[in-house]
C-alpha cells in the first residue's frame, strides 16, 4: 500500500507569524562557479565551520548544504565536484552549534529511498534537538541520475512520493508494517521545503510542501510565482500554511573598497533592510542572504554585523 499523500497531513509552519527570518547556504562545501566566492577553492572546513558558528552567534534561522552526488567530466569544469554530503556535514555542524537550524538546499530525494531519507534526517532531528529543515530537489544533471541507475524523466513522480512517504514516516511510528526510530524531536514533525522555481515546481510547493526554497528567480518575477503558489494552495489545501521563500542578491554592508559583484545590494544596514524589506511586503516570510566576500574572515564580518544590524530591522506584511 502506498502512503497517504503529503497532503493528507497538516502543514508544518516553522517561521513565526509575522517575522521575516534568514538564512544562509554555507561557503566551501559546493564550489560551482554560480555560487562560489574565488577564495574558497583554497578554504578549508574550518572556514566552513567558522562561517556557521558566526550565523549560529548572530541569530540566523539557518544554514544549508547543498546536494550531489557525483559530477560528470563534461559539467566538471563549471559545477567543479566538490560537493559535500548534506547527512555528514549537517551532523557535523549540528554538534558545533546550538540553535541555528540545519537545512539541506536541497536535498535530491529521488537519488535515495525514501525510508532511508526519512531515518537519516529523523536522526539529524533527534540528535540536534530538533533542527532540522528538510528541503528537497528533483535534481537536474542528467549524467549523475544515469551513473545512479535512476530514470531522469521519473524524477518528479520519484519526488512527489518520496515527500509522501517521508512526510508519513515522520507523522507515525510505522508506515503499513514498517517502523522507524528514533523519531524526529519536532512535532508533528519536521518540515519540507520544496526547491525550485518551474511550473511543476511550484505546483508541488502548493500541493506538498510546507515551504518554497526558490532557486533563481529574479525579484522582478518573485509576485507573479507567489501568486500561483498561493492561488493553488487556496484551490488544493485550503487554510494550511505555508513558509515561503527567496534567495537574494549579493549583499555587502557598508562602502566598499574594492569592485562588488554585478547586482550586490551594499550601502549602511537601514539601505539594505529596506531593499529586503520589499521582499517581506510579498508575504515572502524567509531569505537565504548571500554576501560578496574576499575571505572567510570578511563572511564572517558581515555574517554577524548583518544579524545585528540588519536583521532587527526585517519586516513581514
Amino acid at each position: 500500500m502506498a502512503p497517504p499523500s503529503a497532503s493528507s497531513h497538516p502543514s508544518v509552519s516553522i517561521v513565526p507569524e509575522g517575522a521575516l527570518v534568514y538564512g544562509i547556504q554555507l561557503p566551501v562545501q559546493a564550489l560551482s562557479r554560480l555560487i562560489a566566492a574565488p577564495w574558497e577553492r583554497e578554504a578549508t572546513p574550518a572556514d566552513l565551520l567558522a562561517v556557521a558558528q558566526a550565523a549560529d552567534r548572530a541569530g540566523f534561522f539557518y544554514v544549508a548544504i547543498c546536494d550531489h552526488v557525483a559530477i560528470p567530466r563534461d559539467r566538471a569544469e563549471m559545477m567543479s565536484t566538490q560537493w559535500f554530503n548534506p547527512v555528514a556535514t549537517l551532523g557535523w555542524l549540528a554538534g558545533q552549534t546550538t540553535s541555528v537550524r540545519i537545512m539541506s538546499n536541497v536535498y535530491v530525494a529521488p537519488f535515495r529511498h525514501p525510508l532511508d531519507t526519512a531515518k537519516a534526517f529523523a536522526t539529524l532531528d533527534a540528535l540536534s534537538g530538533g533542527r532540522v529543515i528538510l528541503g528537497v530537489g528533483t535534481g537536474h544533471v542528467e549524467g549523475e541520475f544515469a551513473a545512479l541507475g535512476v530514470p531522469f524523466g521519473d524524477r518528479g513522480r520519484l519526488l512527489d512520493a518520496a515527500i509522501d512517504t517521508i512526510v508519513a514516516a515522520w507523522s507515525a511510528e510505522y508506515v503499513d508494517d514498517l517502523g522507524q526510530r528514533p523519531r524526529p524531536v519536532q512535532q508533528p514533525r519536521p518540515p519540507v521545503w520544496v526547491g525550485g522555481s518551474m511550473p511543476p515546481a511550484l505546483r508541488r510547493v502548493a500541493d506538498r510542501g510546507d515551504g518554497w526554497i526558490p532557486q533563481g528567480t529574479p525579484r522582478a518575477e518573485m509576485p507573479a510565482a507567489l501568486d500561483s503558489i498561493r492561488r493553488r494552495r487556496d484551490e488544493h489545501r485550503p487554510g494550511q500554511p505555508l513558509d515561503l521563500g527567496v534567495i537574494t542578491e549579493r549583499i555587502y554592508l557598508g562602502d566598499p573598497d574594492w569592485k562588488l559583484p554585478r547586482g550586490t545590494i551594499s550601502g549602511p544596514a537601514d539601505q539594505v533592510a529596506a531593499s529586503l524589506n520589499e521582499y517581506g511586503a510579498m508575504g515572502v516570510s524567509h531569505l537565504q542572504v548571500r554576501f560578496a566576500s574576499r575571505s572567510a574572515g570578511e563572511l564572517c564580518d558581515l555574517v554577524e554585523a548583518f544579524g545585528a544590524d540588519v536583521g532587527p530591522q526585517l519586516v513581514r506584511a
